[in-house]
């Protein structure tokens, strides 16, 4: 099926894909990508952060046939080996295998991605290089990008668009590299998931930077920052919860604090949105009111130029599972919960598309709607 003809998009709105970071709790996005795949929604446009940056840079690295294949290469590769099937055992066998592997990524780090320094005085309170203040060595994942990423294809003209953020250390400021501006490597990839201490900042043009998801882990701003004035199809995949119970342990209070530190801003990033839309739609009706002397050619293109007639479409996808309330879920690389979030991904990627509530008719002047996903079904006994 091409993209001219798709019934889930017969308006032939652009279609974006935003990934929060969230260590191995990304697993999830790649299921949420596959639904996509699956039903001929290629993304034209990706904005990730931190573990969405790998995912979003695999996806935008490879043509449309081996792009899924490279991103279950990647989540393999990264994944360990359990113990014993983890869907044949108890949920308390399951428990105490996650927490062994949490234990082993601690310890020996994740191959291909991150491993512990060795003789480092970092930890010690010593000053180190700036690059190398941190208690992992991510240079694997530069190898493991390197190996899965075709770079010429990812910055190539008219290919799939690309956006990763990462925070500037020496100024605070949040930094987008987008392969439109930027021949984009492998160091833009690693810059954009550079959380310290665990992971060492990034030079890139000679300017250290962080993990993007220090300033805002959800990278929606980007594109309603945008400007580009044409109907948008979103897809926002929320790794971390807002809500959530009182905690009363202290895994749970530092559960509840990593959820609520990486949980999106998106309402009010969207609130904002919608005001600034009314805002430029009264400012185009008092236009049109002036008499027509008053009114000019520059005005005109002046005005089209700020754009208000477009129509932003957001699914939201939450990733849902509980991960027995575990502060270090996102380190969590155990295999069986690896397919297990992918899965997961996939299912509630399925329930969105085959929902497809952005089919429904809206007014021209709506520059927004939210989408959630609709409830589950539950078949009689």
């Amino acid at each position: 099926m091409s993209k001219t003809d798709n019934p889930l998009n017969p308006a032939r709105m652009r279609v974006v894909l935003v990934l929060q970071g969230g260590g191995a709790l990304g697993a999830y996005q790649a299921g949420v990508f596959q639904a996509m795949h699956e039903h001929a929604l290629a993304p034209d446009w990706i904005v990730g952060t931190s573990i969405g940056a790998i995912n979003a840079a695999i996806l935008a690295g490879n043509p449309h046939e081996t792009r899924l294949s490279r991103l279950r290469e990647f989540w393999e590769g990264v994944a360990h080996r359990d113990s014993y099937d983890m869907r044949r055992v108890s949920d308390q066998q399951r428990r105490s295998n996650v927490l062994l592997q949490t234990w082993d990524t601690l310890l020996r780090g994740v191959p291909g991605f991150f491993r512990p320094r060795g003789l480092s005085m970092f930890p010690l309170g010593a000053a180190v290089a700036p690059e190398q203040a941190s208690f992992y060595d991510t240079s694997e994942l530069g190898t493991t990008l390197n190996r899965l990423i075709d770079w010429d294809y990812l910055n190539q003209p008219g290919g799939m668009r690309l956006t990763v953020n990462a925070l500037k250390v020496t100024c605070g400021t949040l930094r987008s590299f987008d392969n439109r501006q930027l021949t984009i490597n492998a160091d833009h990839i690693r810059a954009s998931g550079a959380l310290p201490p665990g992971f060492p900042a990034v030079r890139v043009d000679g300017e250290l930077y962080w993990d993007g998801g220090l300033y805002s882990n959800t990278p929606l701003e980007t594109v309603l920052d945008d400007g580009s004035n044409v109907d948008t199809l979103c897809f926002m995949v929320d790794l971390w919860s807002a809500d959530g119970h009182e905690p009363t342990t202290l895994d749970e209070v530092q559960t509840r604090q990593k959820d609520v530190t990486f949980a999106s801003r998106s309402k009010r990033h969207l609130d904002d949105y919608v005001k600034r839309h009314q805002l430029l739609q009264k400012i185009r009706d008092l236009y049109q009111a002036l008499p027509t002397h008053a009114q000019s050619a520059q005005g005109a293109r002046d005005l089209e130029a700020l754009g208000c007639g477009s129509t932003l479409h957001v699914v939201r996808l939450p990733y849902a599972g509980r991960d027995w309330n575990m502060a270090a879920k996102d380190i969590n690389f155990s295999r069986g919960s690896i397919d297990w979030r992918w899965d997961q991904g996939y299912q509630d990627g399925l329930r969105a598309i085959q929902a497809a509530g952005w089919l429904g008719q809206v007014s021209e002047d709506t520059p927004l709607v939210v989408h959630e996903l609709p409830p589950i079904s539950v078949r009689a006994a």
